[in-house]
């Protein structure tokens, strides 16, 4: 399946959001925000949320600092 994770085509076979994030190497308990072709996806959902051909997926963490 094709997609686009942070603005970079990349092509998977992660059935779920948390499967992608888990082949991707990010840690279950990063704090981390995902969103779905622009809509948040909670935390809760990611095991449910299943990923389609050509879905934008944003991952991000925030930063400290002043």
């Amino acid at each position: 399946m094709d997609i686009s994770l942070n603005g970079q085509r990349v092509d998977v076979d992660a059935a779920t959001l948390q499967d992608l994030l888990q082949q991707r190497g990010y840690e279950p308990g990063a704090a981390i925000a995902c969103a779905i072709n622009q809509q948040f996806v909670p935390r809760a959902q990611w095991a449910q949320r299943t990923l389609n051909d050509g879905d934008r997926i944003d991952v991000v963490s925030p930063i400290t600092g002043g």
